[in-house]
């Protein structure tokens, strides 16, 4: 399990094909690795493939490429990385389970002048509109952020400059696509609650919508 909260900016020094997928070689800050310890990239657990001082690989199979941005990452991009959250550790962030749920597309990361802060606006695919909820959590490129307007297809992002320093958002461009995580709990509500709307004229999304 993760938090959204990105600790280190990695650098892929090799992408590969595999049988399996692609593998990538990472370049980080860290030198305590272990092999088959998990690591979020922008967003996507993964596993510890084999690593040392200041570098490990991962793998992507065919699944996770198909649902992540893992398939278009070329050598030199910048990825944001969180290790797993151990038993003790501060919880700063969300649940974030490091499992992407879809791919959305990135818009603007503006200066808010009024004050000390950025817009970040992104476009969210239909299917998990219903997953999004005003001040609710949701994790891109595996940062953990506070939903701050939703607007028709597209959801926008108050975010400090911290943040913006700290993580690859900086480095996007319109029209770049981004890793996706919705809340787990809204999830788990939708599946508790359709067997019950499955005879009601009121729909789930309906209820998401209105803050049940």
């Amino acid at each position: 399990m993760f938090t959204g909260l990105i600790d280190d900016i990695g650098v892929l020094e090799a992408v590969s094909a595999s049988a399996a997928g692609r593998e990538f070689r990472v370049r980080c800050r860290y030198d305590d690795l272990a092999a088959g310890e998990s690591i979020a990239l922008d967003g996507a657990c993964m596993t510890v493939r084999d690593c040392g001082a200041r570098w490990f690989t991962a793998a992507a199979v065919e699944t996770t490429l198909d649902r992540t941005t893992m398939g278009q990452w070329e050598p030199g991009r910048r990825v944001n990385l969180e290790r797993a959250m151990r038993v003790g550790d501060r919880f700063g962030g969300h649940i974030v389970q490091g499992h992407v749920d879809g791919v959305g597309t990135f818009l603007t990361l503006a200066k808010n002048p009024d004050a000390d802060d950025y817009w970040l606006t992104i476009e969210i695919p239909q299917d998990l509109m219903p997953y999004v909820v005003l001040k609710g959590s949701i994790c891109i490129e595996g940062v953990s952020l506070t939903v701050a307007k939703v607007q028709g297809k597209s959801i926008s992002l108050a975010i400090i400059p911290h943040t913006v320093k700290m993580t690859n958002l900086r480095s996007l461009q319109p029209g770049d696509p981004v890793n996706l995580e919705t809340d787990i709990t809204a999830k788990y509500i939708e599946k508790m609650m359709r067997p019950r709307l499955s005879s009601s004229t009121i729909t789930l999304e309906k209820l998401v919508r209105e803050g049940f």
